[in-house]
């Protein structure tokens, strides 16, 4: 984005293409609410740091990849750029800490996030069907890392949703460089998707779930916004145990205070059958490392290694099991 840009508007544009697009197509319906819905994602009265990331965007410093990279850990482009542009793009881009979800280089500057974002893509792709020339949502998708791993698989469009904007001004300042016309990140949550879509070949909900007051209306939302037969590539805390058990933490869980419910693999393999998918499948179960998710210059806060007891690695500092993560492809009915 440039300073002569609308800085009230970063997404009308969007907004106009997807309109186009979705005409006389399953996602009309979503086109009737998106504009409004996006002016609302955002709000300047909700978010009074906006004006500052937009700042941060607009001192962007103007410069031409070379080489766009979408499909190796580190998404990015390659290009010239001599050592006091590179330092404006690094100014610019820290005025949009915490940057959570990556990696990402852009004209060697890297920008090391807390996740390790790349060991999860790696970890879900042996149960990933194919994505060429399919239509994907990615729901509640930070800065849109996996969306631009998505759209380097070979999807036709991919739309993530995120309703924190500092995200979605993360993603612009990665698509103010890539210029990539068919993805698309944009301000909203699971609400603002219209029910019963049935639109998209394949629904990634990643580390959402535990979030969510009502498990069960979430994967109904997912199963309703995949194409009959679609896939859902699902990855969450879990604990260990049978297919009854499930942690309800009574306060916060790793310090996070808007974690609902833990379930086994085994329970969360029954709730999407109670829900109506099949052929649901465990991917992976991995126990987050202090080297996947962990504090960096370019997200200072604290990290997994704050949220754990120090006594006992294998607890959270509330004494809970460790976090651990699964994943789980299903087919929509």
């Amino acid at each position: 984005m440039n300073k002569h840009l609308d800085r009230q508007h970063e997404l009308s544009a969007d907004v106009i293409e997807l309109t186009r697009r979705w005409q006389s197509t399953a996602l009309d319906a979503w086109s009737a609410t998106l504009e409004e819905a996006v002016a609302d994602g955002l709000s300047l009265a909700r978010y009074g740091d906006l004006p500052r990331w937009r700042e941060a965007l607009a001192a962007l410093p103007p410069l031409t990849p070379n080489t766009i990279i979408l499909n190796k850990a580190a998404v990015g482009c390659t290009g010239g750029a001599s050592e006091s542009e590179r330092q404006q793009l690094k100014n610019a881009l820290k005025g949009l800490h915490p940057w959570r979800k990556g990696p990402f280089d852009l004209f060697d500057v890297h920008i090391d996030t807390e996740w390790r974002s790349d060991w999860k893509w790696e970890r879900l792709m042996p149960g990933l069907r194919p994505l060429a020339g399919k239509r994907v949502l990615d729901v509640g998708c930070g800065s849109g890392y996996h969306c631009w791993r998505m759209l380097g698989a070979g999807a036709a469009e991919v739309i993530g949703i995120d309703p924190t904007p500092l995200f979605v001004l993360q993603f612009k300042a990665l698509q103010h460089y890539l210029q990539a016309p068919d993805i698309f990140v944009l301000p909203l949550g699971i609400e603002q998707v219209p029910p019963g879509l049935k639109a998209f070949d394949t629904v990634f909900s990643m580390g959402i779930l535990y979030h969510r007051r009502s498990p069960f209306d979430h994967l109904l939302a997912l199963r309703d916004a995949l194409c009959a037969g679609g896939q859902l590539i699902l990855e969450t805390l879990i604990v260990d145990g049978d297919e009854n058990t499930v942690l309800t933490p009574p306060g916060r869980y790793a310090r996070m205070g808007n974690v609902w419910c833990l379930p086994s693999v085994a329970t969360l393999l029954g709730w999407l059958k109670k829900t109506g998918f099949r052929q649901a499948e465990l991917i992976d179960c991995t126990a987050t490392s202090i080297d996947e998710q962990r504090s960096t210059e370019w997200m200072t806060f604290h990290s997994l290694a704050q949220f754990l007891d120090p006594a006992n690695p294998d607890l959270t500092v509330e004494g809970h099991p460790a976090p651990k993560r699964a994943i789980i492809t299903a087919e929509a009915p």
